[in-house]
This record gives C-alpha cells, sequence and structure tokens, in this order.
C-alpha cells in the first residue's frame, strides 16, 4: 500500500518539475540540448568498426588475415549494410 503511494508522489513530482521546466521556451530548448547530449554519450559510433568489416588494407591484421584465407563474412556483411543504407537513401529521397 505504501510503495503505491510513493510511486504516486514520485510520479507527480516528476510531472510538476517536467511542466515546470518546458514552461519556458528557453528552458525547454535547454532540456531538449541536454537529452540530445546524453543520448549522444550512449549511440557512439566509434564503438562498432562497420566501416573497417571486410577492408583487408586497413591496419587490422586479423581482419585482413581472415579476408586472406577466403573468409567473406565481413566482406558480405559490409555489402549488405552499405546496400540497405543506399536503399534507405533511395527511398528517404524519392
Amino acid at each position: 500500500m505504501k510503495k503505491r503511494w510513493i510511486f504516486t508522489a514520485v510520479g507527480a513530482a516528476t510531472s510538476g518539475v517536467a511542466a515546470y521546466l518546458l514552461k519556458d521556451e528557453t528552458k525547454r530548448q535547454q532540456v531538449v540540448d541536454k537529452a540530445k547530449s546524453i543520448q549522444g554519450k550512449f549511440s557512439k559510433e566509434e564503438d562498432m568498426p562497420i566501416e573497417e568489416a571486410g577492408n583487408p588494407e586497413l591496419a587490422d591484421s586479423e581482419n585482413a588475415k581472415m579476408v586472406s584465407e577466403g573468409s567473406q563474412f565481413g566482406v558480405q556483411y559490409y555489402n549488405d549494410l552499405t546496400e540497405k543504407e543506399r536503399e534507405i537513401i533511395e527511398k528517404s529521397n524519392s
């Protein structure tokens, strides 16, 4: 029973703070900018070396070794990914 009251109080307080912050245009923009900066911290592009997949010329010797031994997984993955990106771009431009 007490948990329900606690959750209700926390929800009401959060709603009040959100309403206060979003009331003014400048504060609303600050909240949006802060949310985007926090989101940018969690989605780092350099964590996923998609562009290096199937490129044996790069400094990644293990990738180059796999490709030189005949592994086509990285190459196929890279080609599929770039093909999907092209399709998305073409659909958005149409």
